[in-house]
């Protein structure tokens, strides 16, 4: 099976619509419902043909996203992380918000606070209470995608463990991983415990049974494997057991780490960057291994469609026929021919399956 589908950035929607993306829009429900409906409107009203919405880079997903989710504190997981460690948060109008970095910078693993006393937080306190309000005003109309969650599949989202530590403690982390591994380890084993804490939490606050995790180990990456199997995979496998079975995205090249991904478990899907070489994936983990691949930025700036397509067809040969996603996110000066002659590119395939066709259906079983 083949399949693409891509997400708008907040940056486009702000360009194509004047969507702003300011402190309101994380913290009020009504407005942030207001200005994703306005996003999504625009998408289908623009491109009708094309498997394409508004949401998260690659968390939310086109098939069980619906206009009667109410998304409560849609904010990036090491970010909500941050923030219940004292990190500001730092909204901007017109592109993703961010947190004031190195929260826990100088910080000894030892004092940092129980997960469970997370939940006294009066920001989770603001977002069990929102949870609340929009089951209530709503009778059952609409339904609160509570945070660490990005639509009603079930799936919670987070990052990984190495790269919230890079975004909590800062880049000291890279050398720290060799010259203080105990005290990195337990940094790590925190961030997964607060993590479980936080999503079983906000599951049950909004009646959303855990199916799966998404974990963003984007900073992976940037270390070996040897790395990889003493502080990712370990904690990665444990938040698999607690939560559900892991989808693994690395943004980056990551060739050199397949093998060492292997051995997490449960390892459900990869997500994986442009340059991974597709042919050693299928090598390691076999064709059933659901895999989603995203096109390089380069190739989507291009004035010219051929190198992205030359990309596409290089991927599909190495993936030797194996279950394969194509997923993008569009950014403001990326060349949208480029993706409407992938997406017919990938439609003329053997296999290929338009996503929207399973999309009422998917909405019908949650």
């Amino acid at each position: 099976m083949i399949t693409i589908t891509g997400t708008f950035s907040k940056g486009w929607m702000n360009r194509a619509v004047g969507a702003v993306f300011d402190r309101d829009y994380y913290f009020d429900p009504h407005r942030r419902h207001a200005v994703d409906c306005l996003c999504n409107d625009y998408a289908a009203e623009t491109f009708p043909g094309m498997a394409l919405f508004y949401s998260e880079a690659n968390l939310g997903r086109m098939e069980y996203w619906s206009s009667e989710q109410v998304q409560i504190g849609g904010v990036q997981p090491n970010m909500l992380l941050g923030m219940l460690l004292g990190a500001d948060f730092v909204p901007a109008d017109d592109r993703d918000a961010d947190i004031t970095p190195g929260c826990l910078a100088g910080r000894d693993p030892a004092e940092l606070p129980d997960p469970e006393t997370l939940l006294d937080h009066d920001l989770v306190r603001l977002f069990d209470g929102q949870i609340v309000e929009v089951r209530s005003e709503a009778k059952g109309r609409l339904r609160p995608i509570p945070p660490f969650f990005w639509d009603a599949s079930g799936r919670a989202t987070i990052h990984g463990v190495l790269t919230s530590a890079q975004k909590l403690y800062g880049e000291t982390i890279f050398l720290d991983m060799l010259t203080k591994p105990q005290k990195c380890r337990k940094l790590m084993q925190w961030v997964a415990d607060a993590y479980i804490v936080l999503c079983r939490h906000f599951a049950q606050a909004a009646g959303l049974p855990i199916t799966d995790v998404h974990v963003g180990e984007c900073s992976s990456c940037m270390v070996s494997p040897a790395l990889v199997e003493a502080f990712i995979v370990p904690e990665t496998s444990r938040i698999g057991r607690s939560l559900g079975p892991v989808r693994l995205h690395s943004c980056g090249t990551s060739t050199h780490l397949l093998e060492a991904f292997a051995k997490i478990g449960p390892l459900s899907l990869l997500d994986l960057g442009g340059e991974t070489s597709m042919a050693k994936a299928r090598e390691i983990f076999g064709r059933e291994k659901p895999i989603t691949i995203a096109p390089l930025p380069r190739d989507m700036s291009a004035e010219s469609t051929e190198p992205i397509l030359d990309w596409a067809r290089h991927i599909l040969e190495e993936n030797a026929g194996g279950s394969l996603g194509y997923v993008y996110h569009l950014e403001p000066g990326y060349n949208i021919d480029t993706i409407y002659a992938l997406t017919d590119f990938l439609k003329r395939q053997k296999g290929f399956r338009d996503s929207r066709s399973s999309r009422q259906r998917d909405r019908t079983q949650i």
